[in-house]
This record gives C-alpha cells, structure tokens and sequence, in this order.
C-alpha cells in the first residue's frame, strides 16, 4: 500500500523533465514543510521513441510524453504529475483534471548556431534576418518549420531529435547543419544562458555556440511554452487544495486561452500552430497563427477580459480558420 502522508510527484527522467519537477518539488517543499513529498521517475512513449531513433516526417502520437504519467495517476501510482504544458494535451483523460499552471518562464525561442571559427560558422550576435541564405536549420517541429520558412524561404531546414544536450552536440559536430532552434525556458532550467556576447554559456556549451533570442513577434512560440502543469486526479480535494497554492493567476489564464485556441484549431504539439497570450492591464492579449496544411497562413490578434480566456481562444480560433 502507498505511505498516504508522502506526495509523489512524477516525471519524466530527461534532465529537463527532472530539473522541472525537482522545481516543483522544492516549491512544495518551501510551501507546505509539514508534507511529505518524494518523485517518482516514469519512461513515457516519447521517450522510448527517441531512444529507438524516430524516422524523418514520422507523426508521433498525441500525448508522447505524458501517457505513462497519467496512467500512474489514474492507478493511485502517483499524485501529482509535471510537464511541460506544451506537451499536455488540451483533452485530459477522464478523471483527470489540470491542477495548476505554474508562473511562466520567458516563452521565446533561440536560434543557435557556430561561430567564425569553426567551420562554416557566423559572427555571434546575428538575428534570423542577418544570417545568410542557403542555412540549413535542424528542428522536428512543424510549428518552427513554417515560420522559419515564411521569415527565410531561401534556408533548408531538416529534422533533428534528441534533448538539449544532444542537439547542442549535433549542431557542434555535425557539418550538415548549420543552426538550430530552442525553447529558452528549457534553456534556462537547464542552467544555460544567452550571454551579452551572444554567445550561450552553461556547462559542456560546445566552444563557439552562438545564441540570439527570438523575439515573440517574429516568431510566436508552442501554446504553453515556457509553463509547467500539474496534473492531478479530478475528485483529490486534498490536492486541489495544494495545486491553488502553486499555481500563477496571470499564467493560467494565458494558457487557458491559448490552449482553447490549439483546441478550437484541433491541433497538438505537432501541427503548425501557434499562439503567445500575455496579460496586460487586466487584459488578456491573445496571437495567433496556423499553416492549416502547409500551404496555407492565418493570424489574428484578439482581446479580453481575464475571465474570457477559453472564449477569447475559441473566438481566436475561429477567425484564424475562417481566413486559412
């Protein structure tokens, strides 16, 4: 029988996946010191899969890295589970609910590439107008695909897969590619930093990594970048209860308003869609945008009430699909 009096936060075992609970976890800690609180490390699909190596275009399955972590919810394995927002579908199994939405970290994406002096490489400092045509950029999302392409249709951009580490080794070693593009709140929790010199810093950084933030206004980052979800089972008062301290009013209702909009587009974390909300003098700032199959462009903007976000993303959602 579980020990009831410990709460078991599980988590997925990349070492982004475990810097994030091990946050939660001390949050919990710092926030209830009269609980118990351990974490239990789960291999989810996702995991297995890039571990056997995914084929180049291959649709991987909604879900990827969350499945295993609610089954253990599900069977009373674990109490709370953490992810990346990015990752959680918009439609949770049944009898289970999202427990809180945890303050936002910076939700833009870096482009990284080399230096000057190492192979074909570029000066440091350089933004996605700056960089020359002919680049070949490494990135598996869809959504990072098509906006690259519509900012540079002169680059080649092909599949890469692996965490932060491996890929910051791929674009090191690798002379087909040239640059790649990262989230820069996974960045960040892993320790990494974009210097002044623009150039990434953080330990085994390959000598010579560039680093330049993308703004959200050139390029409109994955629904729920950047926030963390905790997921919990639907009827747990007790940790309801917990989740209401740990979650970040501003966050969640940004998120609930661009999760209604993935939802209204009927997308997942692999379809070419975006969206970036933001709270701004008790307004809810909502943008937009879908490739639809590829071929096609749609953006809109709308604003709201704080209590419209889930209308305020369905109506974004609609005006989006009305103009694809």
């Amino acid at each position: 029988m579980p020990d009831t009096n410990t709460i078991r936060i599980a988590t997925r075992g990349s070492a982004l996946a475990l810097a994030q609970a091990n946050m939660i976890f001390a949050q919990c800690r710092k926030t209830f010191p009269g609980l118990s609180f351990e974490i239990k490390v789960l291999k989810t699909t996702g995991d297995k899969l890039q571990s056997k190596g995914v084929k180049p275009g291959q649709i991987l399955p909604k879900g990827l890295f969350t499945k295993e972590l609610e089954v253990a919810l599900v069977k009373n394995r674990a109490d709370l589970a953490v992810h990346s927002l990015k990752d959680l579908p918009t439609e949770l199994p049944a009898g289970l609910t999202l427990g809180s939405i945890t303050r936002r970290e910076d939700p833009r994406e870096v482009l990284l590439y080399r230096d000057r002096s190492d192979r074909r490489g570029f000066a440091p400092g350089l933004t996605i107008n700056q960089l020359p045509a002919d680049l070949t950029v490494a990135t598996s999302s869809p959504r990072r695909k098509a906006q690259l392409l519509k900012l540079r249709p002169d680059w080649n951009v092909i599949e890469i897969r692996g965490n932060v580490p491996t890929r910051l080794d791929k674009l090191a070693i690798d002379p087909k590619i040239d640059a790649t593009v990262l989230a820069h709140a996974g960045l960040r929790r892993l320790d990494f930093a974009v210097g002044k010199d623009g150039l990434l810093r953080g330990d085994a950084v390959p000598d010579g990594t560039c680093a330049t933030i993308v703004e959200t206004t050139e390029m409109l980052p994955c629904v729920g970048q950047g926030a963390l979800g905790i997921e919990i089972r639907e009827k747990d008062e007790r940790l309801a209860k917990l989740c209401q301290r740990l979650n970040h009013f501003n966050t969640q209702v940004s998120a609930e308003a661009e999760r209604s909009f993935l939802s209204t587009m009927g997308g997942g974390c692999q379809s070419p869609v975006a969206a970036h909300a933001e709270v701004r003098r008790e307004k809810i700032y909502l943008r937009g945008l879908s490739f639809g199959d590829g071929t096609q462009y749609s953006e809109a903007v709308v604003t709201g009430e704080l209590n419209e976000s889930q209308a305020l993303g369905q109506a974004l959602g609609e005006q989006v699909k009305t103009n694809l």
